[in-house]
């Protein structure tokens, strides 16, 4: 990984905000306040919460967790 140092003071984890720390072999941005872990790919951080991965494993739940993606159902008395 290529990251400029001068990023890696500035930016820091966009769920809780807290510091970033390199990991080199897997490749990843890991919060050392939450655990997060961000990728990085072809050298570019990707802070995207949904992106990030839990230290257990498991991606994060991000701010549409329990969210439905079905459609709403049609009311009674309203045309659409």
């Amino acid at each position: 990984m290529n990251l400029d140092a001068a990023l890696l003071e500035i930016i820091v984890c966009p769920d809780c905000h807290g510091q970033l720390a390199v990991d080199e072999a897997a490749e990843e941005l890991v919060c050392t306040s939450c655990g997060l872990a961000y990728p990085v790919r072809d050298d570019i951080p990707v802070l995207l919460v949904d992106e990030a991965r839990r230290p257990g494993g498991a991606a994060a739940a991000g701010p549409s967790e329990g969210s439905s993606a079905e459609p709403a159902t049609d009311r009674p008395g309203e045309d659409g």
